[in-house]
């Protein structure tokens, strides 16, 4: 059952596509045209038909009414007085002393009537176009056979456009899903083709990927900068600071220069990470010891539960960065009590306070943003770096809020091969 409503949601994503959107359209123009073509020569085939059968009997009728006036009689003429199978509306215009034609039926068939008052009766004509109704439904068939003809050559030749299109612009969004994802490298590269929408579309979003670029660059190289020029003068402040007397001030000095410490080998950390210079050095590790390893140097309050730790390969160093600064913004940020759980080769951190922010949860960490006030003061490096780490050792980090409160934040690790 659910294979069908995967196949038929399948079949409904195709029918949606541009190919099908423009096949169907190919077809239905085809069809139109086809149609309105039919029709229109149907009815000219048709009129021509019956204005030729007519100006047939008028001049049968004529001959006729020459013939009755000589000889009194209509034999040898083809006409017929007071003929029963005459129409009614033919009829009624003779009584009324005029001629006419009219189309109705003899006794063999469609006809084509001709009559006019002959003294007190009425003399008429009829000419046999069952031959012409015949043509004119082989000529409605061929039409028909034509149009299907049309439609099995022009839909072909439209879905082959449609899919040449699809394809540049499935590349063209696969390419911005790929900037999208931080890929900044990536290109279309279609190329100068004047006239072409699909061209200029893909042209547009390489100039908006290069200028995006440049800026996250600039950006970067500006955190990186900044960093190492606050290294050399923090370290002399460092020093300084061990060597004050002791007292309150100077624990307060201490204290807001260790801040600082932190957050300029952060800075260095993530210019580290934009770089792409940092390697993992992978090892089996069993998961559970090491996850409370990691929490236990963290010197905050956390619950560990292991439930299934299984062997992982990962870099026992940057995993214990990542988990010590999940923990350390679940205390930051939310509210104990926090929850380390460890089930296979997943690790989950949750803490109960008002849970990560929308923007969050949406667009993953920013640096130098926590994204909502509730969960108080802080820059933002915390997760960015999280996150970082667990790109370069190869695992999935997620965020989530609990449904009865509280931040989640799950990193999935790759399992050893023998475990």
């Amino acid at each position: 059952m659910i294979g069908m409503r995967v196949r038929a949601a399948s079949v409904s994503r195709r029918r949606r596509s541009l190919r099908w959107r423009v096949a169907t359209l190919v077809t239905a123009a085809v069809c139109a045209v086809a149609v309105g073509i039919g029709v229109l020569v149907h009815q000219a085939t048709h009129a021509r038909a019956l204005s030729q059968a007519r100006d047939t009997a008028q001049r049968q009728l004529d001959l006729a009414v020459t013939t009755y006036s000589r000889t009194g009689s209509t034999q040898g003429s083809g006409a017929r007085l007071d003929a029963p199978e005459v129409p009614d509306e033919l009829r009624k215009l003779v009584r009324r002393g005029h001629q006419g034609t009219a189309f109705g039926r003899n006794r063999y068939g469609p006809a084509m009537w001709a009559a006019r008052p002959v003294g007190d009766r009425m003399l008429s004509v009829d000419v046999d176009m069952r031959a012409d109704l015949r043509n004119l439904k082989q000529l409605d068939a061929t039409m028909g056979l034509a149009g299907l003809i049309a439609v099995g050559v022009v839909l072909p030749l439209g879905a082959l456009s449609a899919e040449r299109l699809a394809r540049q612009l499935r590349y063209a969004a696969g390419t911005a899903r790929r900037i999208a994802d931080g890929d900044l490298d990536a290109r279309i590269g279609a190329g100068d083709r004047p006239g072409d929408e699909i061209a200029e579309i893909s042209t547009a979003v390489d100039s908006m990927a290069a200028s995006l670029q440049q800026r996250l660059r600039g950006e970067q190289q500006f955190t990186a900068d900044v960093a190492h020029e606050l290294r050399t003068p923090l370290m002399g402040l460092v020093t300084s600071a061990e060597l004050l007397p002791e007292g309150e001030a100077a624990g307060y000095v201490r204290d807001r220069v260790r801040v600082l410490r932190t957050l300029v080998e952060e800075l260095l950390e993530i210019s580290r990470l934009d770089a792409g210079v940092e390697r993992a050095d992978l090892a089996p590790c069993p998961l559970g010891p090491l996850i409370e390893e990691c929490v236990r140097r963290t010197g905050l309050e956390a619950k560990v539960r292991v439930v299934d730790g299984a062997v992982v390969e990962t870099d026992p160093r940057r995993l214990d960065r990542i988990v010590a600064n999940l923990v350390a913004n679940a205390h930051r940020h939310g509210r104990p009590p926090v929850e380390v759980t460890v089930a296979g080769a997943a690790i989950t951190v949750r803490d109960h306070g008002p849970g990560f922010p929308g923007a969050l949860l949406a667009d993953g960490p920013q640096r130098f943003r926590t994204g909502a006030r509730e969960r108080g003061r802080g820059h933002g490096l915390g997760l960015t770096i999280a996150l970082g780490q667990a790109h370069v050792i190869g695992a999935g980090l997620d965020f989530a809020n609990a449904a009865g409160g509280g931040a989640i934040a799950t990193v999935r690790l790759p399992e050893h091969p023998l475990s």
